[in-house]
């Protein structure tokens, strides 16, 4: 039996996050080759969390900066290990290396979190954002680890573009795998228009764009109202700070309604989803959710951005506040334009979110490569030489601060 060791940022959290559901797709489509799964992390445990041992998945916490990692890598002697962000690759990629040199190093980028940190540098600059911001410290970092494994997996079709023609990388190291949906066990028939009733909008508020969004909805909101008096905006997500908390106010239908204990039914109650994301990266959970629920939603570029290729959006896509205002209102209001918006979210469901093709996509490139590994890793000699150069300093970091510890 394959033997897959997953090293994950955190716990997953489905219910939490769009990373978290993303990540259990993985973890099932793994699980349905009948190979052997575990999951490790550094990550305290959470409340939230999915139970692993209910979806056969076996979990163990692991340490940084600690040769324990070492000892229990080589007992499990894993096949294939995916690293959940780069970061996990830094702390984990050279130990993998040294102790099971032949397992297949997959990178799950979830994002692109240097281009998700550029956007938030030149929103606070309010100022465009253009590819020199991209040549940061983290970017480094990130391509560097991309790099050093054989795989990675990327979300978007912007940032496959990205890493391609900005920073020039082999397109045999990386796969395009958006979030995978089970399209025969997608809902039939969900509420009516006249069933549907206000307006809403879901996020992890931990979550920098998705907090920022609230923000502006304070801006976009009041336009909203001052043509539908009587709707609501519901503010969904899990981790409310006090400052969101602070933000409810009854008396302008703003209501900060927290977690949420099934996103599905909440999206589907309303009537219209609202997402206006001034930056970020990767693709939006929310969005599909929407797609999902058939619940139109009206968005921003840099919301829309690599979720539907050349089809049409499931709604607007508007920049401007009181543009975005108005096609909330617009399609509030619409019937007809509703009822367009819920075809062209299942043509778009169709035609891009396949869990079926798009997992076994991802189980032939995986295999394919494994055939091939020695002439895969010699066809990456940036890779190579980036293993032997750039990693030394982390590995001896990390032994100094365990020497320091002890």
């Amino acid at each position: 039996m394959k033997k897959v060791l997953v090293i994950g940022y955190v716990w997953p959290e489905p219910n939490s996050s769009a990373a978290g559901t993303h990540m259990m797709s993985l973890l099932k489509a793994f699980k349905s080759q009948n190979w052997q799964v575990e999951f490790t992390s550094p990550a305290q445990k959470t409340e939230h969390m999915e139970n692993l041992e209910d979806n056969g998945i076996s979990s163990q916490v692991i340490a940084l900066n600690c040769s324990s990692f070492d000892e229990y890598v080589t007992a499990y002697a894993p096949d294939i290990v995916m690293f959940d962000r780069f970061m996990m690759e830094e702390q984990f990629g050279w130990r993998v290396d040294k102790h099971c040199p032949n397992a297949l190093k997959i990178l799950d980028t979830e994002d692109l979190q240097c281009l998700r940190n550029a956007r938030h540098e030149a929103h606070k600059g309010n100022r465009e954002f253009n590819h020199s911001d991209l040549h940061s410290d983290i970017a480094k970092r990130e391509i560097a680890a991309i790099l050093r494994c054989d795989l990675s997996l990327i979300i978007s079709s912007y940032e496959m573009q990205l890493l391609s023609n900005v920073f020039k990388v082999d397109n045999r190291l990386l796969h395009h795998l958006p979030f995978m949906v089970a399209l025969d066990a997608l809902p039939t028939q969900t509420k009516s228009f006249e069933q549907r009733q206000h307006f809403m909008t879901i996020g992890n508020f931990r979550h920098a764009p998705n907090w920022d969004a609230v923000l502006y909805l304070q801006q976009i909101w009041p336009l909203i109202r001052k043509q539908l008096p009587k709707a609501e905006l519901h503010i969904y997500g899990s981790y409310p700070p006090p400052k969101a908390t602070a933000l409810n106010n009854p008396k302008t239908g703003f209501l900060i309604k927290g977690w949420a204990d099934n996103a599905y039914t909440v999206m589907e109650d309303a009537r219209v989803c609202l997402s206006p994301l001034r930056f970020g990266a990767g693709i939006k959970g929310k969005l599909l959710e929407a797609m999902i629920m058939q619940t139109p939603s009206v968005t921003t570029t840099i919301g829309s951005e690599g979720m539907h290729g050349e089809l049409p959006w499931p709604g607007v896509i508007e920049n401007d506040p009181e543009r975005f205002a108005d096609a909330a209102v617009a399609l509030y209001q619409d019937p007809l334009q509703f009822l367009n918006a819920q075809k062209n979210a299942h043509s778009l469901l169709s035609a891009h979110y396949d869990k079926a093709q798009l997992a076994a996509n991802l189980i032939n490139k995986i295999v394919a490569i494994e055939s091939n590994l020695i002439q895969h890793r010699e066809a990456n000699f940036t890779g190579q030489m980036l293993k032997h150069h750039t990693m030394r300093s982390t590995q001896y970091m990390a032994q100094w601060i365990e020497a320091k510890n002890k």
